[in-house]
């Protein structure tokens, strides 16, 4: 029934998940939590936006000269209670469980960038082991490593803070051009954090690609999108001029996407209007990673 007609609230090339009957695959989660933002408000639209720009794209991605054939679901978004991240953390951990039981792994959409802890706090509780093998890859412009923003454990500006102290075994930070003292201090402390900034991409971007190369063992991808230039994607939390442009994220997800990766989330688009580049950018990274997986 209805064989012409599309759902534009389901990511572009996704179908409908099958309780009983699914193969194997990735499964596109919308998470439109907005609560800790602290600029600019609005990422609870993210899902909505990055579905609806996914349509611009075709199913042969040309610059990889591929197809986009791979399994690829999208079971909506999970409930959040906007205002309380603890009664939020537990439906997304909840559910990204429950796609762990499944055998499938989690594409999530943002929604503000507090939802990676409990995405990867689903996966530790899980499977510690697996986790404590895992390498996060985080594109962001900031740190996000103070241990409290305006007196609150987890919020948008701590998150990969929290995820350290769950203790992956590597994160690599890429775009960073903006933080405090305080983190700048922690992250160098610390063997197991690596960070490239906006001018170590612009001036040795090939290292960055051979690093990035070089990773063993499972991957999580977050991408704060603004980590892109504001001239890209205007529309996030907390924009920071001078950031990385899109053929640069482009380059990085070629590499990691045909890796081991667990799972991806991409968060902070709070774009509200029809062809806003925040959202456009946006679905694109998600576009590119799944023309790269196994058909």
């Amino acid at each position: 029934m209805f064989l012409y007609a599309d759902d534009m609230a389901r990511y572009a090339f996704s179908t409908q998940l099958d309780d009983e009957f699914h193969e194997l695959g990735y499964v596109i989660l919308g998470i439109p939590f907005d609560s800790t933002t602290s600029y600019k408000a609005g990422s609870r639209y993210g899902p909505k936006a990055i579905r609806e720009a996914s349509y611009n794209f075709e199913s042969y991605n040309m610059t990889f000269d591929r197809e986009l054939l791979c399994n690829c679901y999208d079971i909506g978004d999970v409930q959040v209670v906007n205002g309380n991240y603890e009664k939020t953390n537990i439906m997304i951990k909840d559910t990204v469980t429950s796609l762990l039981d499944m055998g499938l792994n989690p594409i999530c959409i943002g929604g503000e960038h507090t939802v990676t802890h409990g995405i990867l706090g689903a996966l530790k509780e899980y499977d510690e082991d697996y986790f404590s093998n895992l390498t996060v890859v985080h594109f962001d412009a900031h740190f996000d490593m103070r241990d409290t923003y305006m007196d609150e454990k987890y919020s948008h500006a701590t998150v990969l803070r929290r995820v350290h102290d769950m203790h992956p075994r590597e994160i690599i930070q890429i775009g960073i051009r903006s933080g405090q003292l305080e983190e700048f201090e922690y992250v160098k402390s610390m063997d197991n954090i690596t960070y490239f900034t906006n001018h170590d991409v612009a001036d040795n971007k090939s290292n960055i690609q051979e690093y990035l190369s070089d990773i063993s063992g499972p991957i999580y991808i977050t991408v704060d999108i603004d980590v892109l230039d504001p001239a890209y994607a205007p529309s996030v939390g907390t924009p920071a001029p001078c950031g990385i442009t899109p053929f640069d994220l482009e380059d990085f997800m070629r590499i990691l996407s045909i890796k081991d990766v667990f799972g991806l989330d991409v968060v902070e688009v709070s774009s509200d209007k029809i062809g806003d580049p925040t959202s456009i950018n946006a679905a694109k990274v998600i576009y590119d990673f799944l023309c790269l997986q196994d058909e």
